[in-house]
Formats: structure tokens, C-alpha cells, sequence
């Protein structure tokens, strides 16, 4: 009995204020063996006479032993005080007076039950089946609570038995929401009928046998939310989001409902938003199903626009100097994200024509908000509606920078912001297009010395623009973009001295960097202007609420140093250095959150780039933080729905719903600075090749490369060797469970590198055993893939946009097959004909690649899947030739060849046309070595009736000269420089008439 209560007197300290005596609680409960926790806890909750909060706590406290800690626990306790457990717990329900620890009971009951359904289904505890009947069946409505509490929290209570019983279960759920006089019951039975269908999110049988439970989920929606209870609409959006066709037959009536709640302001804006989630939600996971409910989408817009209008006046907005966080919990943000998401979900040929009228009166209003979120609503959608707005982006762009002379600070903004999203959403033809336009207005409002918050937002709009702009439409533009940033720049830093304030200063420096990025040794005559300021802010900037300046300064300096290149820098390179060093130096005092840690880790990046071998002396000082930041570890968690209440994803955290009301959390604060960490370390491999080898066993613990046995090959190949080892595994391992196509390839691209590398030896024939396996898996999945597809193509939802998709899907995965292909190579390369016994494991798929039905990309890699074995295992490949000798004959001769052999003299008009290529540099010198061919062999239509043509030449040289798309060593500058000749020498009258076309 003392222990007893010793043990309440802990609990209750573990509710302490006092950080130290919670604790030393902490630990002394962590101490106690855990059969004497589950008894001690157990008797806590049965314990009349004991305080609420201590057996609250308790309870807590034995749900969490259970859900973490079971099978450690439970099986090791004797038969006989599990049955005391099991009986206590389903007496607790029944004789607990307060409905909040009986609700704590359920749940303890609920996390039991889970763990005693075996492997085979069978549940090992009967007796809480009998007592969920007897209870739901009940006249007292807390057993009738507690019943459908724990079927809500386990529905899948019955196990194997549940076919056996799905009638009374849902005969059981629908009497349960036709209970008028208990509206707890109703709620409770809906979001156990809700929790349930999505325990069988993929079970369409189920899902048609429950859909006449849906009305009554839909009433109760209604019926709770005017009671200020949002549960169960919190369970319509997770249906929406994981089960979404179980919505199909009641479609209409649920879109119908969210509209309403929507729309209804007596409803709190939470309510509201998840309301407008529902339709969003379906937006993204049902898009084709909701396509044809085009009625409620044309009303749901308008709800959207209007929630972005609900602003406040604020005076302080246009002279704040800190960004603060948007509110995500306001409805103009949500709004704003629900449009966004909706145009990317249904797409522009639907979400288009429905907004654009709306929009057109907002920006007509007198009143601020109406403009300001028409402008939002544009930048919203761009992404969403690409090709429908690109045709009338003329007309959108023409009105959008009217609005950046507004009388509203807030209007100007959101101008600033529209002209800002459109420069990313439609780079590089936004650029091509509009900079003639857009540049002079960004420059204008820049110098709106007014209001700080728009002209920073100028200054991130011009960001945008100039990351994507091609140099050549930049450089004419470069004199007046450097005198008004300069001129800008220079009276921000006397405001910073005088008053304190920093947020323009700190975008333009950005924009500084961006200007100097695109511009690269354009830059150098503007080099002395900006870099001794740079370095004084730098030098001068230390206190705790100019780091961000301070980091976004480093970015700066570090970018144009890039971009004038190593001669032009050297002047202040040693200043620079010792500044960054010093930096660095205090790098461990900085906090976990600092912003200049990641622009610190980038900028040693570039400085290594730009320093070449140099930079091998500053590694002992870089390498420390770099490998701290690159080896953080996420905090990962697994929540029950309770464990979460006390956890907002404002923390950092992020949610993915396993069901049986479990969600998986990471913590994602610091894995954008790992990320860039990685990304760094790469740099440095890359630059300093042998140079960085005494880091690369560090490194080879956190990332597997081929670089780095590149740096690893000047230790001989024992190193080596080890090296490869440590690697092997980890990237055979990755290759089989890495679920993102993205990442997936680029691992297989590595391995197979890496393999090319270290030639043949480098597997055994356990890394053989389990490369073949993976690679088998690959291919079926790849055929599977297909059939799921085709299956998709006979939907009653499918359409134009579902068929893109698929496209897109498919696509995906011909470039996973593409580097099946790419491993393939590299063996083959590696091992000759040795590898054929293993590689006859994969034969019958690879030949199912060939087959004349199979889809062209199929083909074309299977096909060169036979290309590597008989370059690399001839002779010995001869005897698969029965497999490919037909297919590649019938390929020969397919017939999708034909409307492929097109007039050439038809194409080279529009070839010649499209000249110079100005994005691929790589491509660009092949063309114009093409064109060297056309002109030396006198084509006809390449030159034209009587070399008319040939000032249309003379451009595209001087076009393909201006934006660098050959060099002075490409072998096609002196050809194309002997044309030039040539004309001149030949005809001095035609070459006169070429250049004044210039």
C-alpha cells in the first residue's frame, strides 16, 4: 500500500511545474521495471480515492507502455495477471464515473486489443468482442460511448472474424447515428463508421457495402460543427484524402455540405477551412471525379476569393522591418493555398474560365483588399492553370504592373509578388517576353523610398526574374540595374546606421547576387563598386539581429566572386578568407537556427570552386561544421492521435497518417541545411579531387559516391578497395527500398558509375544475389506498372488530364528503366561474358522488353540491354541471338518508322528557323558544326535562291557568338569563321548587305 502510494505521489511529480523535480521523476519512473509499472499504473487507475490528474496520467502512461513497449512487456507477465489486466481494464469502463478517465480506459483497451490480434487475425481476447456488443446495445450511454470510443480507435477489433460480422457492424453504426437524443452518439458512430471505411481505404466491396452509412457521416458533420465540434468533419477530409471514391455515390451531397459550412460565417474560420479542405482535398486525390461536378467548383472559387479578402488594416504593414511568418491559420492564407492547390489538382482548362472573371472585378474594386487579393489569386493559380495562362499572358502581364503604381502599399505588393511567381512559373519565355516591360517597372518601384515592405518585395520580384533570364537579355539592361541597386544599397546602409532598419538592404544584396550570377564576367566592371561595401557589412554586421544580413551578404560576395572569376577576385580573396575564417571560427557558438550556417556552408563552396586546388589549405577549418551539419538525424516519432494533440506542425514537425489512428512524425527543422551540406560535399570532391582525400573516410560514413573513389584512388587500391566495400552495400540496399523514383534514380546512376570505376572484382556473389533480385523486382514492377495503368484507362473518371498523368507516371518509370539499362552496361563493361549465368535470371523480362506489342521505349531499352551483351560478351553472346536477331530485324521495319522519314528539304526551313540554340550549349555546338556542313556542301536550302539566306546566317552566327554557344577552341568557331571569310572575299556587296542587317 505504501508503494501504491509512493507510486501516485511519482506520477503526480511527473505533472510538476518544477523542471527539476519533473525530471527526477522522469528518471525514477524510466527506472522501475516494467511489470511493476503495469501493476502500479493499473491499480492508479482502479483507485477510487486517487486525484483525477494522477490517474489520468496513469492511464497516459500504461496506453503509451502498451503502444511502445508491448511485446517486451505483456508476454513475459504471468497468464494470470493478464487476465487481471483484461478484466480491470473492461470493469474500469463499466464502474468509472468520470468520463474523461473512462474515455483514457477505452483507450488503453483499444492499444491492448491491437496487440493481441496475432499473425493469423484471431484475437486473443474474446471477452472485449462480447462486452463491445453488450456495451453498444446498452441503455447506459457511457458504455454506449465507450463501445463505439474503442471501436473508433481499433476498428480493426475483429480480426479475422470481421466478414463474419460486417452486417452487425454496420447495422450496429447505423442505429448508433440515428440516435436522436444522444448527439454524442451520433458523432462518435459516424467517426467510428468514418475510421473504419478508412482502415479499408483500398477495399472497394467494403467501401459499397458501408456507402449507405455516408448520408448519416454527412449529417453528422452538419450536426456537430453548429455544436462546435470539428471531429467528425476532421474525418470527412481524411476520407477525402485517403478514400475518396467511398464518397462517389453521395458525391454531390458532401460537396454540397462543405460549400455551405464554407460559406457559413457563424462558423469559426477553422471550421470553415476545413470545410473548403474537403472540396480541396478531393481536388488533388479525386480530380477526375470532381471534374465533373463543375457546378460546385464554380461556387467554391468565389468562396476562396473571398476568404483572401478577409484582411486586416494594419498602419504598421508598410514600414515593418521584420517578415513576420504568414498566418496560416487565417482565411486569407488558406484561401490563397486552397486556390493554388485546386488549379494544380483540376487544372487550368477547368479552373481558368471559372476565375478569370472574378478576378478582373476584384482588381476593379475601390476597396484595397478586393485588388490585393486578385493579385494573390493570380500568383496562386500560375502554376496550376501553365498552359492556359501562357496563351493570354500578354493581357495579364499589361494589367499586373499597372497595379505597381497603386495608392495601396498592400496592392503594390501583391503586384510585386504576381510579377514575382509568374517569373518562376513561366521562366524562361516570362523573361524573353516581358523583360522590356518588366525590368523598367521593378526598377520604379524599387524606388519607393515610402515604403520599405514593397520595395523589398520589388527587390525579391526582380530576384525572380533575373535567376531565369538568359545573360544575353540581361547584359543590356545590366548599366541601370547596378546604378539603381547601388544607388539603393548605399542608402539602406546609412538607414541601417541610423535607424536600425535592414529588410531592404538585405533583399537587395540578393538581388545583387542574382544580377551577378546570371551576368557572370559581365559583372567585372561593376566589381569595385559593390565588393568593399560587402565586405564592411560583413566585417561590421555581427549583431544577433543582422545575421540574416549578414549571411545573405555572404551569399553576395561568394556569388560575385563566382561569377568575375578567380583573376578579379584575387584582390580581396585573402580579405574575404580571414573574414570567413573568422566566421567560421565562431561557427560553434552559433545557434542550431542561425540563417548563417547554410549561407556559410554554400559560400565555402563556391570559394572552393573559385580557388580550384588553393583551397585544400582552409579544409582543417571547413570540413568540422560541414560534417556536423551534414550527419544531423530527424527526430522521428509514432503517435497515437493523442500523443498528438500536445504536437503542431508549427514545431517543425510533419504528419503521414499509418491509420489505426497512428501517424509517423519527422521533424524537418535542419534538413534543408543537410541537404545543402550534402550538396557541398560533393563540391568539394568534385574541385579537389585527390586533394580531398583525407576526408573521404569521414565522408564515405554519411554519403556514398562515385567521386569519392575518384579522391580515394591516389591511397592505391587497398584503400580503394575498402572504400568500395563500405559503399556496396549501402547502395545495393538503397536500389531495393528507395520508394522515390527521383532519388532512386540518381542511386542507381551512382552505383553504376561506381562500378565503371572499379572494374571487374568489385562484387561478390552476395552483392550479385542480391543485385539480380532487386533488379528482377524492378523490371516486374515496371510491367505491373503498365497493366495498373491500362486498368486506370477503363475508370469511369478517366480523361484528358488522367491520361496525362498516366503519361507522366509512365515516363517515371522508362527512366527507372533506363538506369536498370545503366547498371546492366556497367556490368556487362566490367565482367564480360563471366556474368552471363547471372544475368540469365533477368532474360525472359528483358526479352519481354522486345516484344513487338511492347511500347517503343520498352523496346529501344531492351534493345540496348542486347547491345551491351553482344559488344561486351561476344562471341559468347551468340547463343542469345535466338531472343534478339527477330526483333531487331522487325525493328528495322516498324512502322512507326515512316512518318518519321520526312522530307528533309521540308525540316530545314524550320530547322534553320529555330537557330541559334541558346539554353543547350552542349547541343549548340553540334548544330552549328551541322550548319558548317550545309553552307560547305552549297545546300540549296540552306542558302537560298541566289544566297539569300545568307544574312539570316550572318545573324545567327553573331546571335550564337553574343550568347557563347560555341568558344574560340570549338572546332566549329573556325569553320564558321571561314564562311564569314568566305563571303567577305567572294562578295564584298553581300558581305556589306550582311552587316548592316546587325
Amino acid at each position: 500500500m505504501a508503494e501504491q502510494q509512493q507510486f501516485q505521489l511519482l506520477l503526480g511529480n511527473l505533472m510538476s511545474p518544477d523542471n527539476n523535480v519533473r525530471k527526477q521523476s522522469e528518471e525514477a519512473y524510466e527506472n522501475i521495471p516494467g511489470q511493476t509499472k503495469v501493476t502500479f499504473l493499473l491499480q492508479t487507475i482502479r483507485d477510487a480515492a486517487a486525484a483525477e490528474e494522477v490517474k489520468q496520467m496513469a492511464a497516459v502512461l500504461l496506453r503509451r507502455l502498451f503502444s511502445s513497449a508491448f511485446d517486451e512487456i505483456y508476454p513475459i507477465l504471468s497468464t494470470d495477471l493478464q487476465n487481471v489486466i483484461r478484466s480491470e481494464l473492461l470493469l474500469g469502463i463499466q464502474m468509472e464515473g468520470s468520463p474523461n478517465i473512462r474515455k483514457k480506459i477505452c483507450d488503453i483497451a483499444a492499444e491492448l486489443a491491437r496487440n493481441l490480434i496475432d499473425d493469423d487475425g484471431n484475437n486473443q481476447w474474446p471477452d472485449i468482442l462480447k462486452f463491445l456488443f453488450d456495451s453498444v446495445n446498452s441503455q447506459n450511454v457511457g458504455l454506449r460511448e465507450a463501445a463505439l470510443h474503442i471501436f473508433w480507435n481499433f476498428p480493426g477489433i475483429f480480426g479475422n472474424q470481421q466478414q463474419h460480422y460486417l452486417e452487425v457492424i454496420k447495422r450496429m453504426l447505423a442505429q448508433c447515428m440515428q440516435d436522436q437524443e444522444n448527439p454524442q452518439i451520433r458523432t462518435l458512430a459516424a467517426r467510428a463508421a468514418a475510421s473504419f471505411v478508412l482502415s479499408h481505404e483500398n477495399n472497394t466491396l467494403l467501401h459499397k457495402h458501408f456507402a449507405e452509412l455516408l448520408p448519416g457521416i454527412l449529417q453528422a458533420v452538419n450536426d456537430s460543427c453548429y455544436q462546435n465540434d470539428d471531429s467528425v468533419l476532421k474525418s470527412l477530409v481524411e476520407i477525402a484524402d485517403t478514400a475518396p471514391k467511398y464518397l462517389r455515390p453521395h458525391l454531390e451531397a458532401t460537396l454540397q455540405l462543405s460549400l455551405k459550412l464554407c460559406g457559413d460565417t457563424i462558423l469559426t474560420n477553422m471550421q470553415r477551412q476545413l470545410a473548403l479542405e474537403v472540396i480541396v482535398t478531393l481536388s488533388e486525390t479525386a480530380s477526375p471525379m470532381l471534374r465533373k461536378h463543375t457546378n460546385i467548383l464554380a461556387q467554391s472559387i468565389p468562396q476562396m476569393l473571398a476568404m483572401m479578402v478577409d484582411l486586416e488594416d494594419d498602419d504598421e504593414w508598410a514600414i515593418a522591418d521584420e517578415l513576420e511568418d504568414d498566418d496560416f491559420d487565417s482565411n486569407a492564407v488558406a484561401g490563397e493555398s486552397a486556390l493554388d492547390r485546386v488549379a494544380c489538382g483540376l487544372g487550368g482548362k477547368i479552373v481558368l474560365p471559372m476565375i478569370k472573371e472574378h478576378i478582373m472585378q476584384m482588381l476593379q474594386n475601390p476597396d484595397w483588399k478586393y485588388r490585393h487579393a486578385g493579385l494573390m489569386a493570380l500568383s496562386a493559380i500560375g502554376e496550376g492553370c501553365h498552359r492556359q495562362m501562357e496563351a493570354i499572358l500578354n493581357e495579364i502581364v499589361n494589367f499586373v504592373l499597372l497595379f505597381c503604381q497603386d495608392p495601396h502599399p498592400r496592392v503594390r505588393y501583391a503586384a510585386c509578388n504576381a510579377i514575382g511567381q509568374m517569373a518562376t512559373d513561366f521562366a524562361p519565355f516570362f523573361q524573353k517576353k516581358f523583360h522590356e516591360k518588366v525590368i523598367p517597372a521593378l526598377l520604379q518601384t524599387l524606388e519607393d523610398q515610402t515604403c520599405p515592405r514593397v520595395q523589398a518585395h520589388a527587390a525579391a520580384a526582380l530576384i525572380n526574374f533575373t535567376e531565369d533570364c538568359p545573360k544575353s537579355l540581361l547584359i543590356p539592361y545590366l548599366d541601370n540595374l547596378v546604378k539603381h541597386l547601388h544607388v539603393i544599397m548605399v542608402a539602406k546602409l546609412q538607414e541601417l546606421i541610423q535607424k536600425g532598419t535592414k529588410l531592404v538592404l538585405e533583399q537587395v544584396v540578393t538581388s545583387i547576387a542574382s544580377v551577378a550570377d546570371t551576368a557572370e564576367e559581365n559583372f567585372v566592371p561593376y566589381y569595385d563598386l559593390f565588393m568593399p561595401s560587402l565586405k564592411h557589412v560583413v566585417e561590421n554586421a555581427v549583431q544577433k539581429e543582422l545575421r540574416l544580413l549578414r549571411g545573405k551578404t555572404i551569399e553576395c560576395i561568394s556569388l560575385i566572386g563566382l561569377a568575375v572569376g578567380k583573376d578579379k577576385f584575387m584582390q580581396d580573396a585573402s580579405d574575404v578568407m580571414q573574414l570567413l575564417l573568422k566566421t567560421q571560427t565562431d561557427f560553434n557558438d552559433l545557434e542550431d537556427d542561425d540563417p548563417q550556417i547554410s549561407y556559410m556552408i554554400s559560400a565555402w563552396a563556391r570559394m572552393c570552386k573559385i580557388l580550384g586546388k588553393e583551397f585544400q589549405q582552409y579544409l582543417p577549418v571547413v570540413m568540422g561544421p560541414l560534417m556536423k551539419t551534414a550527419s544531423i538525424k530527424p527526430e522521428v516519432a509514432l503517435l497515437d492521435t493523442q500523443d498528438m494533440e500536445g504536437i503542431s506542425e508549427d514545431d517543425g514537425w510533419e504528419f503521414v497518417n499509418l491509420g489505426d489512428q497512428q501517424s509517423f512524425g519527422i521533424k524537418t527543422a535542419g534538413l534543408e541545411e543537410k541537404a545543402t551540406a550534402c550538396q557541398m560535399l560533393v563540391c568539394y570532391a568534385k574541385e579537389l579531387k585527390e586533394r580531398f582525400v583525407e576526408y573521404t573516410e569521414q565522408v564515405v560514413k554519411l554519403m556514398s559516391m562515385p567521386l569519392l573513389l575518384e579522391c580515394a584512388r591516389v591511397r592505391g587500391p587497398e584503400y580503394l578497395t575498402q572504400m568500395w566495400h563500405f559503399m556496396c552495400d549501402a547502395l545495393i540496399k538503397a536500389i531495393g527500398t528507395e520508394p522515390d523514383s527521383d532519388v532512386l534514380s540518381e542511386i542507381m546512376h551512382s552505383f553504376a558509375k561506381c562500378i565503371e570505376l572499379m572494374g571487374d572484382g568489385c562484387l561478390n556473389t552476395e552483392h550479385f544475389e542480391e543485385l539480380g533480385g532487386i533488379l528482377k523486382a524492378k523490371l516486374e514492377e515496371h510491367f505491373k506498372n503498365q497493366e495498373l495503368r491500362q486498368v486506370k484507362r477503363q475508370d469511369e473518371d478517366y480523361d484528358e488530364e488522367v491520361e496525362e498523368s498516366l503519361q507522366d507516371e509512365d515516363d517515371n518509370d522508362v527512366y527507372i528503366l533506363t538506369k536498370v539499362s545503366d547498371i546492366l552496361h556497367s556490368v556487362f563493361s566490367s565482367y564480360k561474358e563471366k556474368v552471363l549465368p547471372w544475368f540469365e535470371q533477368l532474360l525472359q523480362l528483358i526479352v519481354n522488353l522486345i516484344c513487338p506489342h511492347r511500347p517503343w521505349p520498352d523496346r529501344q531499352w531492351g534493345l540496348c540491354i542486347f547491345d551491351d551483351v553482344i559488344e561486351h560478351c561476344s562471341p559468347a553472346s551468340f547463343k542469345y541471338a535466338e531472343y534478339f536477331l527477330r526483333p531487331m530485324l522487325q525493328s528495322l521495319c516498324d512502322s512507326t518508322l515512316v512518318p518519321e522519314c520526312v522530307n528533309v528539304n521540308e525540316v530545314l526551313p524550320h530547322w534553320l528557323s529555330w537557330l541559334p540554340l541558346k539554353e543547350d550549349k552542349e547541343e549548340a555546338v553540334h548544330t552549328f558544326n551541322f550548319l558548317c556542313d550545309l553552307i560547305e556542301s552549297n545546300n540549296p536550302v540552306v542558302l537560298g535562291p541566289e544566297n539569300a539566306n545568307i544574312p539570316k546566317i550572318f545573324v545567327i552566327i553573331a546571335d550564337g557568338f553574343i550568347n557563347e554557344s560555341f568558344k574560340y577552341e570549338d572546332g566549329c568557331c573556325k569553320r564558321l569563321a571561314n564562311v564569314v571569310r568566305q563571303v567577305q572575299v567572294c562578295s564584298f556587296l553581300l558581305f556589306w548587305y550582311c552587316l548592316i542587317q546587325f
